[in-house]
């Protein structure tokens, strides 16, 4: 039987080095990021409906991400309707893989997992965290990244302390070899059915 383990993990913690570790000990990952990435590109199931209901979105037959945060900032309410839209394709995606595997163990790399009350699906949850101060200076150091932007992110997001509080597993991601220990930890923990 497969189990399914969550990652998650606010802006700038490192969720997307850990899955990489993840992936490293080989653990099949489903990243909910790059499921968009492929809806949103040209020939993905998201060109047709999203350009329906956003024209102005569409360049060179993809989603243009420029264009529609444009549309996004211009019209609050346009990101209800594209959340009906994306969720249901990213869900579908995400299904796929699921039956698509064998393997004793998955991660479902899902940026807002507690958000999005994603966290049943999972047997356990895992969230990549480090102090606010780290998790700043690696978010700022992103080209054209300033603190307004930081602090309408983390506003979006269920703050750190309470992702820390529900999870099953914390991985330290002030550093690289914290990080690898504790990603190391949750596999074999995972694998024995702990």
């Amino acid at each position: 039987m497969t189990r399914i383990l969550g990652l998650t993990g606010s802006i700038g913690m490192g969720k997307s080095t850990a899955a990489t570790m993840f992936r490293d000990l080989g653990v099949p990952v489903w990243d909910a990021d790059a499921a968009v990435h492929r809806l949103y590109a040209a020939g993905g199931a998201g060109t047709g409906p999203v350009g329906a209901a956003f024209p102005g979105a569409i360049k060179d037959g993809a989603v243009s991400r420029p264009r529609l945060k444009a549309i996004l900032a211009a019209d609050p309410s346009a990101l209800t309707r594209l959340e009906a839209i994306v969720h249901p394709l990213v869900a579908a995606d995400r299904a796929a893989f699921l039956a698509g595997t064998e393997a004793p163990l998955v991660l479902l790399d899902i940026p807002l997992l507690y958000e999005t009350g994603l966290e049943g699906l999972c047997d356990a949850v895992a969230v990549v965290s480090t102090d606010a101060v780290t998790q700043a200076a690696r978010v700022l150091a992103r080209p054209g990244m300033t603190r307004d932007q930081l602090d309408a992110l983390l506003a979006r997001q269920m703050p750190d302390a309470e992702k820390r509080a529900r999870a099953d597993y914390l991985i330290d991601s002030g550093s690289l070899e914290s990080a690898r220990a504790d990603v190391l930890h949750i596999v074999e923990d995972m694998r024995r059915g702990s």
